[in-house]
């Protein structure tokens, strides 16, 4: 009875991914005359996200209906941890209490999730500066970590922290959600993209993360360890109906391999044929 029903669902309307100009947008946002510390924080935690492949439940807190406890924690200050590189190339850790200057000037910087919703723990995230001054995870995480540590020296405090007028804030989903839409729309993405705005959501960035990943010629292995699955789920978000996915494809598929099905000696002997045909020849290899 319930397969019955099941076929007579419609299909499933997933969230679809969204292209670095989307979070570097709201970084620039952030860094207009006049931005808040919100917009700051909207931007810089959004870039964040996309580079990381994270789940919006680690770098944000839920604004309403929130059922409870979950697996996932939200990534403290204590969680990051900053890294530069010596004379002779020796990768050392950047003592949390640096200079602004080193801090933003680190090579790498790592996240440790203490849970996360799969069950795993403890697990840490790397990414090397981009070398962007500005649109680079490393130099987001920088600005948010000398940002929260300029106001308080709890290193336990959440990273979607903010300090506006003295009082602390944290980023929601609610606010990414909403960054995204409004990024979207100013670079018409419904219009260039094929991307309707109803379907970008929060998701869209770790979708996002992951293709740009797959379309850049990463392995598998690579996006699932970035992306920190345990299964095969992830080959869900590289979203087969991007058109570059299929580039090249059709020119492959007109070559003439002219192989044999080796099984039909079963039923046709192609002994003589075989012999007849030198290797490399064009009857096997146009």
């Amino acid at each position: 009875m319930f397969d019955g029903w099941r076929r007579e669902d419609p299909p499933t309307q997933k969230k679809l991914p969204v292209e670095v100009d989307i979070p570097e947008w709201l970084v620039q946002r952030g860094l207009d005359k006049g931005a808040t510390e919100r917009e700051k924080a909207v931007g810089d935690t959004a870039l964040i996200g996309y580079y990381y492949l994270l789940r919006v439940g680690e770098y944000t807190v839920k604004k309403s209906g929130g059922t409870g406890e979950t697996q996932t924690k939200q990534f403290k200050m204590k969680d990051l941890a900053f890294f530069g590189t010596n004379s002779a190339g020796r990768v050392y850790r950047i003592p949390a209490n640096a200079r602004r200057f080193d801090i933003m000037n680190a090579t790498c910087a790592t996240l440790k999730l203490d849970n996360q919703k799969n069950g795993w723990k403890g697990v840490c995230v790397n990414h090397e500066h981009n070398g962007d001054s500005t649109f680079c995870a490393v130099r987001a995480l920088g600005r948010r970590y000398l940002h929260i540590r300029g106001h308080t020296s709890d290193d336990t405090t959440l990273l979607s922290a903010y300090f506006e007028n003295g009082t602390r804030k944290d980023i929601s989903d609610q606010d990414i959600r909403d960054g995204l839409k409004m990024a979207a729309v100013a670079l018409h993405y419904p219009q260039t993209r094929g991307i309707p705005i109803d379907r970008i959501d929060t998701h869209s960035l770790r979708i996002g993360g992951a293709c740009a990943l797959a379309l850049a010629g990463y392995s598998d292995t690579q996006i699932q360890k970035m992306g920190r699955w345990r299964g095969a789920t992830f080959k869900e978000y590289v979203r087969e109906e991007l058109h570059i996915y299929s580039e090249g494809m059709s020119r492959a598929m007109k070559k003439k391999y002219g192989f044999v099905n080796v099984a039909s000696g079963a039923y046709e002997d192609v002994t003589d044929t075989l012999i007849q045909t030198e290797y490399d020849t064009p009857a096997l290899t146009e």
